[in-house]
């Protein structure tokens, strides 16, 4: 019973740190543009994070029973791999470098999986009937989303560009500094809607693992809610209410802690920003985010709102992006999944 309540809390812990790691996904391009307040900024992120968490279970399902095979996930396992996705949280967060929370507790759990299974490759769910599993619900997006982002916003910034090339600039600066903030406030809710949902699977996934080894079986009655029973084939995992809940809660208290690194990153060194290509950029990543999030996509935020800045910048100039910036952020893109596998497989074995 103490090992699922750790494993619970450091679920929380990677929750309260992808807040303030992934402020900046939501934020970034709104402080940038002094349309907000930092301040006003990260609470109107903490709010909008909040709303979308509680929303929907599509992606806590893919994260809970679309990746590996459950039977060989226990607590231990999961605790292994949040630890994993934990440290290169910090790192990158230290860093600045604004890196996928999402990507890296995914390699943190198949990584921790296949050191419980021995090295037994045939535990990681590649593929899934119904077009699930490793390769269509993450590693295509982590490729085709960035790329996706960019073209978009790109193509919108062309748009506004043609659209308002005979307006004065401050007429253009007044119309976007007010849009913008309807543009922050659904990427926020996005940002959400994905995110929080990851770690709501993972919490609902050590429950199912709890309840399937009976760890549960001596539990007294106001304690009940833990059980969670394995899903029937074809079945979404369940989330109980109060696990969206607490990871809503917990992921808003994050967010409004700040991640003023990551911002400092996203906003202000890899391009110059006005109100307009705020819109453009959190417009662009929040209609993708919200997509891949009904379709159960745990899509990384944070490549997305990353490319689609970069597209936005580009339409301006090519020149205008800082593209030395962009390669430090690729390198943290491609290495998040493998590091993090690497980190829960290594310390499955040392527990082991």
């Amino acid at each position: 019973m103490l090992l699922i309540l750790s494993v619970i809390l450091v679920a929380l812990v990677f929750e309260y740190i992808n807040g303030f790691h992934d402020t900046a996904n939501s934020i970034a391009t709104v402080v940038a543009t002094k349309v907000l307040s930092p301040r006003q900024a990260v609470f109107m992120a903490a709010v909008t994070n909040l709303t979308g968490a509680l929303m929907g279970a599509a992606v806590a399902s893919t994260i809970g029973k679309g990746l590996v095979d459950i039977k060989f996930v226990t607590s231990l396992t999961i605790l292994c791999g949040l630890t994993g996705g934990i440290i290169w949280n910090l790192i990158t967060w230290w860093r600045g470098l604004p890196s996928s929370s999402s990507h890296a507790l995914i390699g943190g759990l198949v990584g921790s999986t296949l050191a419980a299974a021995d090295g037994d490759w045939s535990v990681i769910k590649f593929y899934s009937p119904g077009g699930g599993g490793l390769v269509p619900k993450v590693v295509i997006p982590m490729f085709t989303s960035p790329i996706i982002g960019l073209l978009i916003g790109f193509l919108v910034m062309a748009i506004l560009y043609v659209t308002f090339r005979h307006a004065r600039p401050r007429t253009v600066n007044r119309i976007f500094g007010r849009a913008q903030l309807l543009s922050s406030c659904w990427m926020g809710f996005s940002h959400g809607l994905n995110d929080a949902q990851k770690t709501m699977g993972i919490i609902a996934l050590a429950l199912v693992a709890a309840t399937s080894s009976g760890a549960f079986e001596h539990l007294p009655g106001f304690l009940h809610f833990l059980r969670t029973p394995t899903p029937e084939a074809g079945q979404a995992l369940y989330v109980a209410p109060w696990i969206k809940v607490v990871c809503a809660l917990t992921m808003a208290a994050g967010t409004y802690a700040g991640g003023w690194r990551i911002i400092k990153t996203l906003g202000h060194k890899m391009v110059k920003l006005y109100p307009v290509h705020g819109f453009a950029a959190e417009t662009t990543a929040a209609a993708i985010i919200g997509v891949a999030s009904h379709w159960g996509i745990p899509l990384s935020t944070t490549h997305v709102i990353s490319s689609a800045i970069m597209g936005v910048g580009a339409a301006k100039n090519v020149r205008a992006v800082k593209w030395f910036v962009v390669e430090r952020m690729l390198w943290a893109w491609v290495f998040t999944i493998p590091v993090t596998g690497c980190l829960g497989y290594v310390l499955v074995r040392l527990v082991h």
